[in-house]
Order: C-alpha cells, then sequence, then structure tokens
C-alpha cells in the first residue's frame, strides 16, 4: 500500500506503475483522461493507473499530490517519449526550482544530500500547501487545486524548451483570471456561487488580482501566446467552471463558452464537450465536492479537518500512544482530568506538551501549520480511545 504521507511513497508509486501505464494518441487524449480524473476541476475522483481500493481512506491533500505527480509524469512521457521515471524526477526538481520565486520557503525544508524521489516528495507536498491560513486552504481547495495544472503547463513548456519561457505563469494565470472575469460578465445576475468563485480565485494565485483586471472584451485577450490543445482546453475548462451555477447555463454564457472556443481557434464540438463534461462531472461528485458546501466555511472546514485528522492519527497510533507514555507530566495532568475540570494553566500545559509530540510524529505537524492548534480539541477528544481503560471513563475534553 502506498502511503503518501511517509517518506518513499514516490518510489513505491512509480515501483507499482509496471504495465498501467496509459498510452495517449495525442495530447487530446492525455487531456482527456485528465479532466475525467477530476484534476483539471480540483476535486480528484480516480486514477487511470492506480487501483481504487490502493486509494482508499486518502485524504484530498493526499490523491492532489499524488495526482499531480501523476500528470507530470504523464506529460513527461507525452512529450519526451520516455517512460524512465528517474530521467523524470531529474527534470521535475530543476523545473520547480526555476518556477519557484528565489528565497520561498519552498525549498528551504528540502535537503540537498536526499535523494532526488524525497527531494521531489517535499516539492509536492509543499506545493499543495497554497494559503497559510489552514481554514481558507481546506476550504478553498478545489479551486486552488483546479490552479494546479497551471504546473503541468509550464512543465511541459519546460521539456520542450528546457526552460520556462519569460513570464509564462504570470501569462497563463493572467489570461485565465481575465477569461473568469469576462465569463462572469456574460452572467444576467450573480449568484452567491459566482461570489464566492472570485474569493476562491483570489486566494489560489499568485500574481493577479481581479480587482487589476480591466479586459473589456474577449478579442482583447492575447490568446494567441497559448498554441498547445491541452493549454486551450484547460482555458475553455475554466471559463466552464465560472459560467456553471446550479446546473443553469444561461444562453449568453453559452455564447461566450462558443465565442471563446472560435477565438482560440477550436470547434464547437470541443466547446461542448467541455460544457458536458464539467455539467456531468458535478452531478455525478456534487455531494462530495466542498467547493458547493459553502454555506458555512467554518462549520466545512471542521467536518472535513476532523476526517483528515482522525485518520492521521489512526495511521500514527502506536507512535502516538508512545510518546503520550513517555510524558509524565502529561499522563498526570490527563489522570486528574477525569476526577476534576482543569484550570486555565493545565489546560494551556496541556495543548503545549501535545504540540510538543506532534512535533516528534511528521503526519501530525498539521498542528503545527498556522491555524493548526484550532484542530488540537480534535486530537484531545480522540485521545480516551488511544490510553489505557484506566483514564478512558471520566476523561473530559474541556481543554478546548
Amino acid at each position: 500500500m502506498i502511503n503518501p504521507s511517509a517518506s518513499g511513497w514516490i518510489d513505491k508509486f512509480f515501483a507499482q506503475l509496471k504495465n498501467k501505464l496509459p498510452v495517449y494518441a495525442n495530447s487530446h487524449d492525455f487531456y482527456r483522461s485528465v479532466r475525467d480524473s477530476g484534476f483539471i476541476y480540483g476535486h480528484v475522483v480516480s486514477f487511470s493507473n492506480i487501483d481504487s481500493k490502493e486509494t482508499k481512506g486518502w485524504i484530498t491533500e493526499e490523491l492532489t499530490k499524488v495526482a499531480l505527480l501523476n500528470t507530470l509524469y504523464d506529460v513527461y512521457r507525452l512529450v519526451e517519449k520516455n517512460d524512465d521515471h528517474k530521467s523524470f524526477i531529474e527534470k521535475a526538481i530543476p523545473f520547480y526550482k526555476e518556477m519557484t520565486p528565489e528565497g520561498f520557503d519552498f525549498f528551504k525544508k528540502v535537503l540537498p544530500a536526499s535523494s532526488q524521489s524525497h527531494q521531489l516528495e517535499e516539492i509536492l507536498d509543499e506545493r499543495i500547501k497554497t494559503n497559510d491560513n489552514i481554514i481558507s486552504r481546506n476550504f478553498s481547495h478545489i479551486l486552488t487545486n483546479a490552479l494546479l495544472f497551471m504546473d503541468v503547463l509550464a512543465f511541459r513548456q519546460y521539456l520542450i524548451n528546457e526552460e520556462i519561457p519569460q513570464k509564462y505563469l504570470r501569462k497563463l494565470e493572467e489570461i485565465v483570471m481575465s477569461i473568469v472575469a469576462l465569463a462572469l460578465k456574460a452572467k444576467d445576475k450573480r449568484s452567491e456561487y459566482d461570489e464566492l468563485l472570485i474569493k476562491l480565485f483570489e486566494s489560489s494565485v499568485r500574481y493577479t488580482k481581479f480587482s487589476k483586471i480591466n479586459t473589456e472584451e474577449l478579442d482583447k485577450l492575447e490568446l494567441d501566446y497559448f498554441a498547445s490543445k491541452p493549454e486551450k482546453n484547460y482555458l475553455l475548462d475554466m471559463a466552464g467552471m465560472a459560467i456553471w451555477s446550479d446546473g443553469k447555463a444561461q444562453e449568453t454564457e453559452i455564447d461566450f463558452l462558443f465565442k471563446l472556443a472560435a477565438q482560440m481557434g477550436m470547434s464547437e464540438d470541443i466547446a461542448a464537450e467541455s460544457i458536458a463534461a464539467f455539467d456531468l462531472f458535478i452531478k455525478n461528485n456534487r455531494k462530495e465536492i466542498p467547493f458547493f458546501r459553502y454555506s458555512n466555511p467554518v462549520k466545512h472546514f471542521y467536518d472535513h479537518a476532523s476526517q483528515s485528522v482522525i485518520l492521521l492519527i489512526n495511521r500514527n497510533k502506536n507512535r502516538l500512544i508512545k510518546e503520550l507514555s513517555n510524558n509524565g507530566e502529561l499522563m498526570l495532568l490527563l489522570t486528574h482530568s477525569t476526577h476534576r475540570s482543569l484550570d486555565e494553566r493545565e489546560k494551556k500545559k496541556i495543548k503545549k506538551q501535545l504540540l510538543e509530540i506532534c512535533k516528534t510524529v511528521p503526519s501530525l505537524t498539521i498542528f503545527l501549520l498556522p491555524g493548526g492548534s484550532l484542530l488540537l480539541p480534535l486530537l484531545i477528544k480522540f485521545i480516551p480511545q488511544l490510553l489505557p481503560t484506566v483514564f478512558n471513563e471520566n476523561l473530559e475534553t474541556d481543554t478546548e
């Protein structure tokens, strides 16, 4: 089994790919496969080369991380006509170094002395953590992840040109944002969905702000800059995500998509396919996609985080029990809590010592991220199920 949160998962991933690799006849077939997986839309539902039993229990971040690696590798195979995963990794690391602004925290955590596959693990792990605030990161992840396909398009350019063309990422992001803004203008009336869409795009991009976009007409955009089919399909699908609202696309919105397709030299069939693909994807997966549960983002955050934290605790249960057992003061405080309410000083001490324990268990560093302390009550609440029976009867959860 692959554990995408454990060191060595990339080597294990490639070891299990033998005889499972899809063969793409062309770039459009490749793009269709990526879109069907949900990666284009920011919500991965399947893999073409990984058994569904293998991915059972993976949290959103793990699915996204593996999907990003998988898609980067597929575009490498498509461009280079080469299946050598070691050669792919050798290309991917300098690509991300070139793509990442100098001084970015990304590479401060990557140790040059470690193996290349481990370096790439660290890079991908940091890449999907785009927002500092853990609440906004969990709430906005679908849009953030949808924009991860920009990495794939930039990697394609890197492979073809042996470098990322100057300002390519900035230009791509600017065009995506401009198309989204124009698509929203095509609506007669904006919905809550549309307002949320703007906020999520704003929290996910690196260079562009909606407030600075002043493009009034589609034909003013420099769409000729993007000539490949994956680039054009992606721009069309991002426009489709913007006009979609409860499955009711207005005639002006449909016209906008067809006009965009024509402007990029694409047939009406491709535009129709884009509309149908997203509509079908949403209808099949809407209940599982946090993007559409926008009525209470804080509630969504706790629902999502609770599942993730419990899974991570279960995976590291033995290590956590050992660390708890070795901390006499913490165990004493937990024992006291079964007989009386703890005062504020004792509650703070429990929180502090639990955070120290989390530092020793890599998968639990989620509690150390900005905003991660908000999740600590979930860990404290789960502790009674880990401790010996003597502590289970009365352990209170008022340490929140």
